[in-house]
């Protein structure tokens, strides 16, 4: 077994995987509806079972169906994470009873190998409970009755849990044991504070979404970037729903993947899952660093793509144009320099966006890609000192002065920066109210420059200076 095992969700569809995996994770990261076979992807997370770390895979509904259709991808991939999990929860729909999908499925819980605890959710209720008993005949072992909506048997399951991975509760330790533990580490960490030797804190995965238009090749780029599949890939619009993070490593750094439904314009949108994985898209924007938008080669950077790209700058992110399929295209210069001029004259507020040419297929240009996010990240990431910026704002004054607003001149006394992730500047002006949207756009242009600063939103901020001769009032 791993230093952190791993646990395997699986059942038929719409037995409530996607909420017994929020519910154990303390999240609401899979999408969660009574439509069925709403998961496709493997989804995984992080959970705290008697103070060990464990590994929570969600997995799609085990569906019978014929080779090569959607629903058998799904299942390889639900049958994969079995392989690699060290438990299996078997989970079935007490309301429903024991199905005849439920007891085929069992088998291949059984002959997996792996200890199995078998879950009877929705118990609730009177239904719930005739249901729970049916389940004795599976072969699993007795079940546990959980309602993963409500909350209720957790415990329960938790303790199965961990009598089936032989783990012991570390949570109920000597207090004196523990307390004497902290001051000793407390004690080390002063002493390696005043060596100057405090180990380095441990970075977080750089977040980084992959999104665009639907069949432009996302999840084919996740599984390139990878090394395995991990998401359902085929020719069919739309097989990704939720966005599903992966982590990996590049050049010594590590980073968390998500993979994206495809966005379509609104209008087109009338199905309920397409809504929910939109959804799930923009908010995997939100909570990305860095925004790959992936578009396909033969159709490049339409409208959608470009709105797709407004949103991220709108969001702050930093954001990379990658184009996909690059290897089916004749005339590449030409349409290189037609892609990076739309790119410029459509994303004005972004200007110097990073464009990267690929094939996700072919497995190519991902070096040249994963570089391009590293740097926007960097980028992104940056802080310029205070003495630096005033030097340059009395260089960009003196090359183009503020106008002037009821016969006096505009004053710009001092800059700073605020925060970074996007870089964020304030400065002091005499009349903020009064200075044009055409000059901040020149200040935030020149500033994009002189710190090299491309391809990520610069937020430009203005707030009133006091006037040191004002009277401050009689004494």
């Amino acid at each position: 077994m791993s230093e952190q095992p791993s646990i395997a969700i699986v059942g038929r569809p719409n037995v409530g995987k996607s909420t017994l995996f929020n519910r154990l994770t303390g999240t609401r990261a899979a999408l969660v509806s009574d439509l069925p076979g709403l998961t496709r992807d493997r989804r995984e997370g992080d959970a705290v079972f008697g103070g060990h770390a464990v590994r929570i895979i969600d997995t799609a509904g085990l569906e019978e169906a014929r080779p090569g259709s959607i629903a058998d991808r799904m299942r390889k991939q639900s049958e994969s994470a079995i392989e690699t999990a060290d438990l299996v929860l078997f989970v079935i729909d007490s309301r429903d009873g024991i199905t005849a999908a439920d007891e085929g499925f069992s088998r291949i819980a059984r002959t997996s190998g792996k200890p199995v605890v078998l879950v009877a959710n929705k118990c609730e209720g009177r239904t719930g409970q005739e249901g729970f008993y049916e389940a004795f005949k599976l072969g699993l072992g007795d079940p546990v009755a959980i309602s993963a909506e409500h909350g209720e048997g957790l415990a329960d399951l938790e303790a199965d849990v961990m009598a089936a991975l032989g783990l012991k509760d570390i949570t109920r330790r000597d207090v004196s044991k523990r307390k004497a533990r902290s001051e000793a580490s407390a004690h080390d960490h002063d002493e390696e504070i005043e060596d100057g030797e405090a180990a380095p804190k441990r970075l977080k995965p750089l977040r980084v979404a992959i999104v665009g238009r639907p069949n432009a090749g996302k999840s084919t780029l996740v599984n390139a970037l990878v090394g395995e599949d991990r998401m359902i890939t085929g020719p069919e619009p739309g097989l990704t729903r939720d966005a599903v993070s992966t982590d990996f490593t590049f050049m010594g750094r590590t980073v968390r993947l998500f993979d994206t439904a495809g966005l379509r314009r609104k209008a087109k949108i009338d199905d309920l899952a397409e809504k929910l994985s939109a959804s799930d898209a923009v908010r995997a924007i939100r909570f990305a660093e860095v925004v790959v938008l992936l578009a396909d080669a033969e159709h490049p950077l339409e409208h959608q793509d470009l709105t797709i790209g407004s949103l991220v700058t709108d969001e702050g992110r930093g954001l990379v144009v990658a184009i996909n399929k690059w290897d089916l295209i004749e005339e590449k210069p030409k349409l290189m320099k037609d892609i990076r001029e739309l790119v410029d004259r459509s994303l004005t507020q972004v200007q110097g966006v990073p464009v990267v040419t690929l094939s996700a297929l072919g497995e190519r240009g991902l070096d040249q890609l994963m570089r391009a996010v590293f740097k926007a990240s960097d980028t992104w990431n940056r802080r310029v000192s205070t003495p630096d910026l005033n030097r340059w704002l009395q260089e960009a004054l003196a090359r183009h002065a503020p106008p002037a607003a009821s016969g006096r001149r505009i004053k710009l006394r001092y800059i700073t920066q605020m925060s970074t992730r996007p870089p964020t500047f304030v400065a002091f002006c005499s009349k903020p109210e009064d200075l044009p949207k055409s000059y901040i756009k020149y200040l935030t242009n020149s500033l994009r420059q002189a710190f090299d600063l491309p391809g990520v939103p610069i937020r430009f901020n203005l707030r009133k200076s006091d006037n040191p001769f004002a009277k401050k009032g009689k004494s």
